[in-house]
């Protein structure tokens, strides 16, 4: 392909971009496929010989996107958005062409001292201390599975990637009953094993009750065990728990073990001045991991890993071999020490652009107005007949239900709001997703996608309303009465 060529061609596909960004919520939110229906219109075998880029096109067009599931959507109200924007589509553009493999400073300067500089950006965004020190890694799980390796490595003084963990003493880790499930695969992934994850109860807010916190490490210690690595969650997936990051910390600094914040989510939100009270005790982690690629435009890979203490951090991950070694040595920051990855994208790029083209105070202004949107729709739920806010609004995120007769047993609430669910997503016009608490079926609603408006919300709310008219005048909804 020459360059006329691919420039005739990647105009046509910045036309396609450009038109597709504005008119996304022409689209049903969520793919109406069934399951196969894509792959039986693929090809079983690759072509041998070129086809062209017309064709390509076509067949994105007219079999790729109406399997897709528009996470762009402005009613994409379910699990935690994956959100892109402008800036972040043309940085990504330049990442693609440049093709560049940031592993170490020799290999793109310009992309480690870059990602440098734009973490330390972040990181006073947020208000952690200046000691911090951040990398960017592909996900939350991915970085949560580093700080793990970390606290393994602080727990058996370097013996665990040497000489590994049997013989060792057993090690243990802590998370609230609300921490997100990839903090057990961290636990599998890590050695560690799930047997010896301890699962917190949580208060009547969701967050970690620290008393028994506390009981559960020294009855650990007491059985000869080494404790690890302790998560507190800012923002837990299902409702938004919050865990006070202090008290855990403080519990967690007297046996010496690992403290990690998973602010994955609601991380972001702190660079809301009047929520840095969220953030007490922060400075007291020794790693904290936000996802740009959540609530702060950014498209994935995005996810910010800070720690505390660089040296004890890259201990566990450094490796030189001979073809690795550069001239420059220690005296210059090789990301492929930070992490699993060898190989790095030059992802600090599209932070860097989304950070500078939106400024702090419209990615604050529009994180504000998220928030704004689900207290007054929890509001207006609340007042609505049928209608239960089961957790109230934590950030942008809140969890209801609809009792359509008060007389029905939680089962048949549960069942009928299963199906008010699909009803909803199956019409295309929003998307929510569900979990539960404290046993009960809940649908969760979080506002956050980077250009929904209230009216978005409005829509989203009509839709819920609407089908769960329809759903109670159906017959088998009477709950067999």
């Amino acid at each position: 392909m020459g360059a006329n060529d691919f420039r005739h061609k990647a105009e046509q596909t910045i036309e396609w971009i450009a038109d597709y960004l504005a008119s996304v919520d022409d689209y049903p939110v969520r793919a109406q496929t069934r399951p196969g229906e894509i792959a039986a219109k693929l090809p079983a075998l690759p072509p041998r010989t070129p086809e062209p880029f017309e064709a390509v096109m076509r067949d994105f067009r007219d079999i790729i996107m109406p399997g897709m599931t528009h996470w762009q959507h402005p009613r994409f109200f379910a699990y935690f958005q994956g959100n892109t924007s402008e800036p972040s589509i043309l940085a990504e553009m330049l990442i693609s062409a440049v093709g560049a493999q940031c592993m170490s400073w020799e290999t793109s300067p310009a992309a480690t001292e870059l990602e440098i500089r734009v973490l330390e950006w972040l990181r006073d965004m947020v208000g952690l201390p200046d000691g911090f020190a951040g990398s960017i890694q592909d996900t939350a799980s991915t970085a949560s599975l580093c700080s793990l390796i970390a606290a393994r490595e602080r727990a058996t003084e370097g013996r665990g990637n040497e000489d590994g963990l049997s013989g060792g003493p057993t090690l243990t880790a802590y998370c609230s009953e609300e921490a997100h499930c990839s903090i057990e695969r961290a636990v599998r992934l890590g050695g560690i094993g799930s047997q010896h994850l301890r699962r917190i109860p949580v208060d009547e807010h969701g967050a970690m009750n620290v008393t028994v916190l506390s009981e559960r490490v020294r009855e650990d210690i007491a059985g000869g065990a080494r404790p690890a690595w302790v998560v507190a969650s800012l923002g837990g997936t299902s409702y938004g728990a919050m865990d006070l990051v202090a008290p855990i910390a403080e519990v967690a600094r007297e046996v010496g073990a690992w403290v990690h914040v998973d602010a994955a989510w609601a991380g972001s939100a702190l660079i809301l001045p009047e929520l840095r009270h969220l953030a007490h005790g922060l400075e007291l982690a020794d790693s904290v991991v936000l996802n740009p690629h959540k609530w702060l435009f950014t498209n994935l890979h995005c996810s910010a890993l800070f720690v505390r203490r660089a040296d004890e951090y890259v201990r566990a991950f450094a490796i030189q071999p001979e073809y690795l070694k550069t001239r420059h040595g220690d005296a210059v920051v090789n990301f492929r020490d930070w992490g699993i990855q060898l190989g790095r994208r030059f992802r600090a790029l599209k932070l860097w652009f989304v950070i500078r083209m939106f400024g702090v105070d419209e990615l604050q202004r529009r994180i504000r107005q998220h928030i704004a949107w689900a207290e007054r729709l929890a509001g207006a739920m609340q007042a609505t007949p049928g209608f239960q806010v089961v957790t109230e609004p934590s950030l942008s995120l809140f969890t209801f239900r609809y009792v359509p007769d008060v007389g029905w047993p939680d089962p048949e609430v549960d069942a009928f709001n299963e199906r008010l669910l699909m009803r909803i997503n199956d019409a295309g016009r929003a998307y929510l997703s569900h979990t539960r608490v404290r046993g009960r079926y809940v649908i969760r609603f979080v506002v956050g996608q980077t250009n929904t408006t209230w009216e978005d919300v409005e829509i989203g709310w009509q839709e819920i309303r609407r089908c769960a008219t329809e759903e109670t005048a159906r017959p088998s909804a009477s709950g067999g009465r």
